[in-house]
């Protein structure tokens, strides 16, 4: 299998984990758990609780300690027991721990994604401009393919969508495991947590009467753009 073909599954299915029930899953609580507007609102929030901290957290890790492509293979297949046990539950408060759970292991995952598609291309000394975003793309199609299976298969409404799901992250997990090793860069200037996490941006909201608050956002605005170039 071609290196580009490989990555293309590989993007396919991290986002066809997510599209199995992303969109469905209101449904089924709503109409078969039985859950409130807002119990259900507050289930699909835990994906923006576990974004405010997990990509940042997992990122040091995988810049440090392990390998990116064995973290994303432990995730995802974590990710798959979570799944399963959530389609055995019924009760809203056991599932929104669950799922809060789900989203920590998840969320991450993205990045870690995209992370070991340009390590891998490097490493074949291809282009990442010009050869990521058509492997990128099948990310999409992946999400929409899941979501007709759901929806194809009656599992819209079912504890199915989330046994759907389950199996394709086990998948990924696996198949993560047999991508080309991309271990931690041995980077001197390594993050912080609290840089990892974005928090030294608030340093500028000190003002300073000397004018060095204005000379610590233009510092601030050149790191993120050169973030923008090497991310």
């Amino acid at each position: 299998m071609s290196t580009q073909f490989r990555l293309t599954v590989m993007n396919f299915m991290q986002f066809f984990v997510w599209g199995a029930w992303l969109i469905s899953f209101g449904a089924y609580l709503s109409k078969n758990l039985g859950f409130t507007g807002i119990e259900i609102g507050s289930i699909y929030g835990t994906m923006g609780v576990a974004s405010l901290f997990m990509p940042g957290l997992i990122g040091i890790v995988a810049d440090r300690w392990v390998n990116a492509e064995r973290l994303y293979g432990v995730l995802h297949l974590t990710g798959a027991g979570l799944l399963v046990w959530a389609s055995t539950v019924r009760d809203y408060k056991t599932l929104y721990v669950i799922m809060l759970l789900n989203a920590m292991v998840y969320m991450p995952t993205i990045a870690l994604n995209n992370t070991i598609s340009y390590r891998v291309l490097e490493q074949q000394g291809m282009n990442v401009i010009q050869k990521f975003p058509p492997i990128r793309v099948w990310g999409t199609v992946g999400f929409v393919i899941a979501m007709w299976f759901t929806d194809l298969s009656g599992a819209v409404v079912t504890a199915g969508q989330l046994y759907i799901s389950a199996a394709a992250a086990a998948f990924l997990g696996l198949y993560g495991f047999t991508m080309a090793s991309c271990p931690p860069y041995r980077n001197p200037n390594r993050q912080t947590v609290f840089e990892a996490l974005g928090l030294d941006a608030f340093v500028l909201f000190r003002h300073d009467e000397d004018g060095t608050s204005a000379l610590r956002a233009e510092k601030f605005a050149d790191r993120v753009d050169r973030v923008r170039v090497t991310g």
